[in-house]
């Protein structure tokens, strides 16, 4: 359990394991976003259970209550003092016009009355005290309602203590003036989001909760009775747990086996690249054996090909003991950070690796990973996937699944394959182009909810025209189905995100996307575009960015 920003994370204590209800021997990110969603709702309802049984406080009625009450979103995490201050949002309905909206922006910034904010007084008591309630509304929006059992929809946004959005809740709760409030965000105990990290190097909370596949652990791994490669494994994975940002990826002394492994490998995809791989893949792959040592005789070190991939793409590598937590995996992809094994799978099954080794990562992921469209497509999976429900990760993940790891994409009429999971595995990658499976054109909306297996090769693949085409349909699936009620954008120059939940956010925003198109822009004068088109140009910056900005 870690201290993040004045609110306590805690990792998931049940172990990947098929006895604790994991859905597979093999570790993929799809079973992992369900695997977590299991465990998550169980924890919840545990935690909401135990407050309810131990509070002395009989008007705990809604989650939303129990969870400011306890202070905290886990039984295992020190709860947020009642004291602790933060900004909150709330979404009512009303019934009868707006008069009742009045009492309780009074009762927010004045303190609430012995008897309910919206009723007379006599009809419902809760004995608080007016200092007790003080807080500042920070934003107000009306609308009329489109629902026909109200007159107005009212969004609220507050600043208030833990104790007093506790007792206003339960103030208006049954208030007959309301059809309904939401807390649609709030940043006081955190329950209403998951936490994500904010700048890049709060990627180090997240390794707490990196789950290793010990061979140790599942007999059916092909490493299960190699005492020698299970402490080896130990090793390395120690490696990942103890590195943070900032540092230099430390540096394996591989062995002649694991050398063989990859060679075994290398020499199969190779062959195939030029009639079953993308143009991309290829062009990268080429410029990989000439400046980061990729060739059958040597595993390239990830410092190397991280820097590699920073000059190209701006993507950076970091080590990984196993697969993370579907969630916590993409948050890193937002950040241009991909979790790399450094790892070798066991040398008697070279052609299958029961969860990712360097070997699927290095050939698979890292070639693509340095293509600037492909980038900025598992970047945007990223930060879609921050802040979002657990039912939104497992099509996020499902997604992932079916196109960075096994997408494919056409060229001259023809099925290329760019994705990883292809990429690395020399006989999926010559099943998935001979013809035989399902081939669906990519459409996000049915990819994230396809059904997969992972016991053998694949069913069903999904083709785009491009990786543009995918990247381009998934904005557009994201921006109309995300439930996040605000947009989040990466900073380059800060590595963080930015929230983009206010107008004065958004003003800070426009004025570095406002530097970048005035490059553009004088770009087009400089090289004598046509004036009618240079004209038009500049018509546009001007529209874009007003003066006034």
């Amino acid at each position: 359990m870690q201290k993040l920003s004045g609110k306590t994370r805690s990792s998931i204590k049940k172990s990947y394991s098929v006895e604790n209800g994991y859905p597979s021997r093999t570790r993929t990110l799809v079973d992992d976003a369900k695997f977590e969603t299991q465990v998550n709702r169980e924890i919840k309802r545990e935690f909401l259970q135990e407050v309810r049984r131990n509070s002395t406080d009989e008007e705990i009625a809604t989650e939303e209550e129990a969870f400011l009450f306890s202070g905290g979103v886990t039984l295992e995490e020190a709860p947020v003092p009642a004291d602790y201050s933060g900004q909150a949002i709330l979404l009512l309905g009303l019934k009868e016009g707006l008069a009742p909206l009045a009492r309780v922006l009074k009762a927010v910034e004045v303190g609430c009355p012995s008897s309910g904010v919206l009723e007379p007084k006599g009809e419902r008591s809760f004995g608080f005290s007016r200092q007790n309630l003080k807080g500042k509304v920070l934003h107000l929006e009306s609308r009329t309602s489109l629902r026909r059992d109200e007159t107005h929809d009212v969004l609220l946004e507050l600043e208030m203590t833990r104790e007093s959005l506790l007792q206003l809740l339960k103030s208006i709760r049954n208030s007959q003036a309301l059809t309904r409030m939401e807390i649609v965000h709030e940043e006081i105990v955190g329950f209403k989001e998951p936490w994500y990290p904010r700048h890049v190097s709060e990627l180090d909370n997240c390794n707490h909760i990196l789950t290793k596949f010990e061979p140790d652990l599942d007999y059916a791994h092909p490493g299960f009775n190699d005492k020698e490669y299970r402490r080896r494994r130990e090793r390395i994975a120690n490696i990942a747990f103890e590195y943070k940002h900032g540092e230099a990826i430390p540096r394996i002394q591989y062995t002649e086996e694991e050398v063989r492994t990859w060679g075994h490998v290398f020499r199969q995809i190779e062959s195939l690249l030029p009639s079953h791989a993308c143009e991309q893949y290829n062009r990268v792959f080429k410029v990989l054996r000439e400046e980061c040592g990729y060739a059958p005789d040597s595993i390239p070190q990830l410092q190397d090909v991280s820097g590699f991939l920073q000059r190209r793409s701006g993507f950076r590598l970091r080590p990984a003991a196993g697969l993370l937590t579907a969630r916590d995996f993409l948050a890193s992809l937002a950040y241009r950070v991909f979790q790399c094994t450094q790892y070798v799978r066991h040398g008697s099954a070279p052609d299958h690796s029961p969860e990712p080794d360097c070997i699927h990562e290095l050939l698979g992921h890292v070639p693509m990973l340095a293509d600037q469209e492909f980038a900025q497509f598992s970047q945007e999976i990223g930060l879609a996937s921050l802040g979002a429900t657990d039912e939104e990760i497992e099509k996020f993940a499902t997604l992932y699944w079916f196109t960075v790891e096994f997408g494919l994409c056409k060229e001259n009429g023809q099925l290329r394959a760019y994705g990883a999971g292809l990429l690395s595995s020399y006989g999926e990658l010559q099943h998935a182009l001979s013809g035989r499976p399902q081939i669906n054109d990519f459409e996000p909306g049915s990819t994230a909810v396809q059904e997969y297996q992972d016991q053998d090769f694949q069913d069903v693949y999904f083709v785009a025209d491009t990786v543009r085409d995918a990247l381009e349909k998934f904005r557009r699936w994201v921006s109309a189905g995300l439930s996040r009620r605000y947009e989040i954008a990466y900073d380059p120059y800060t590595s963080s995100v930015r929230v983009l939940d206010s107008i004065d956010k958004m003003k800070d925003a426009l004025f570095s996307l406002k530097a970048d198109v005035g490059h553009l822009s004088n770009a087009v004068v400089k090289m004598n575009i046509s004036s009618r088109n240079s004209c038009y140009a500049c018509i546009q910056y001007r529209y874009m960015f007003p003066t006034d900005i």
